[in-house]
């Protein structure tokens, strides 16, 4: 059984997307041990509540430096003993000594096109605003693994949605969420889970029914 650990910052409907998807099925072999968020008053604590899970908060506002956070939030990932942590709309840069220790264990739900619209600044409504800026026809989500960079790590899973004339950034990433990132993220945990995603140079690919480990 993998051994889930979701950090998330604000509503949590991606750690939703995770939690309904392993109580109908979609995900197999897995479960979810903890919830963290850096904000104490984010809603997905209270998701995590309402299905009997553990959610904490650490909070950077508790602490004395970013050293002493990024320390505590680390700990705390450890102590739950995770196989795969998973950062659905966590809006923290992941210090590089949790990178390090959870090389391939770690995967970010991002909502564009990588390498399209990622990377410093990009985050949250800010994705949107910039694809409608540009007037990209196309936008989706990308589900890649963590590494020290910000939205560089190989890529798992990709789903495009199409940007319509009258779209607002609100409008766009409510489609963009249930068009993609709750159909991608899903996806990428079970197949993490089962055993199914195979790295080689840098870039993954999905092995179906395959039982055997391939990332260690």
């Amino acid at each position: 059984m993998l051994r889930i650990v979701v950090c998330v910052s604000g509503g949590g409907t991606n750690l939703q997307a995770i939690i309904d998807n392993i109580k109908s099925g979609r995900i197999r072999n897995a479960e979810i041990v903890q919830v963290i968020s850096n904000n104490p008053d984010a809603y997905a604590l209270k998701r995590a509540g309402e299905n009997n899970i553990p959610g904490i908060s650490i909070s950077p506002k508790d602490y004395e430096d970013r050293e002493a956070f990024n320390e505590a939030l680390f700990e705390a990932v450890k102590k739950a003993k995770p196989d795969l942590v998973v950062l659905a709309g966590f809006l923290v840069r992941i210090p590089e000594k949790m990178t390090a220790e959870y090389r391939y264990k770690m995967i970010n739900v991002h909502p564009s096109l990588i390498p399209s619209f990622c990377g410093k600044g990009y985050y949250g409504l800010k994705v949107h605003e910039g694809v409608l800026k540009r007037g990209v026809k196309i936008t989706g989500a990308t589900v890649h693994f963590v590494d020290e960079g910000m939205d560089t790590g190989p890529i798992i899973l990709q789903k495009p949605v199409a940007v319509e004339e009258d779209d607002t950034p609100e409008r766009l990433q409510k489609r963009v969420m249930e068009q993609a990132e709750w159909i991608l993220l899903p996806e990428a945990i079970d197949a993490i889970a089962n055993n199914q995603v195979e790295i080689k140079d840098g870039r993954c690919r999905i092995v179906k029914n395959r039982k055997d480990r391939i990332i260690s």
